[in-house]
């Protein structure tokens, strides 16, 4: 059997995203290119560890706004946000299997963007244009109205502030920036969080939303 994509060469791997046998060539050229694979792919999951221990680190001119800094400490003291952020993405992607690391890059940008103006007393907002990402945006900036909320509403608890928020979308970004392998259809971040951060039974059997 020739492999359906090059037309080539012969058909040894068997590709569960197209339902068929394809090369190894094209297994590994169009993964997450043109071939929307799937998390549980056997081929995806060797690879994605074999990209994850072969990892380059992330030059200075890809760092997610390089300029600013905290220590490690500021993000352990606020880890219960931070787990926020991830089970919220893990329970969007739960509902919405489109999802991939760009779409959530996207909304990180774009709510880091927000808060980062909102720390300077300025109201700026701009969701993602794609409908993904938009929706992924309002998951996220919903979980955190929430959270604060709760904090309020806690006596002795101080507010979260804007510019803490901005920080820790920064660390977010960054994270997706190192864990994800940068193509098109990657969902590599979304993994390295799905194995930190699992989610319970119910949240992953919960019913698909349709993003419009």
């Amino acid at each position: 059997m020739v492999c359906p994509i090059c037309e080539k060469r012969p058909a040894k791997r068997f590709c569960p995203a197209k339902g068929e046998k394809i090369c190894a060539v094209c297994c590994g050229t169009e993964r997450e290119a043109t071939i929307d694979c799937p998390p549980d792919c056997s081929y995806l999951v060797t690879a994605h560890r074999y990209e994850a221990e072969h990892r380059k680190p992330v030059s200075a001119e890809e760092f997610p706004y390089r300029d600013v800094e905290f220590p490690v400490e500021f993000v352990y003291e606020r880890w219960p946000i931070v787990t926020g952020l991830a089970s919220t993405i893990l329970a969007f992607q739960a509902q919405n299997k489109e999802l991939n690391d760009g779409a959530a890059r996207l909304a990180l940008e774009a709510l880091a963007e927000t808060y980062r103006t909102l720390g300077t007393g300025i109201y700026y907002e701009r969701p993602p244009d794609a409908p993904m990402a938009r929706a992924l945006y309002g998951q996220i900036g919903g979980f955190l109205q929430e959270f604060r909320k709760q904090q309020t509403e806690r006596a002795g608890f101080p507010s979260l502030k804007d510019s803490e928020i901005f920080r820790l979308l920064v660390f977010m970004l960054r994270v997706c920036k190192q864990e994800t392998n940068g193509r098109p259809l990657s969902r590599a971040f979304l993994a390295f969080l799905r194995e930190r951060f699992p989610l319970p039974a119910a949240e992953k059997d919960a019913p698909r939303i349709i993003v419009p």
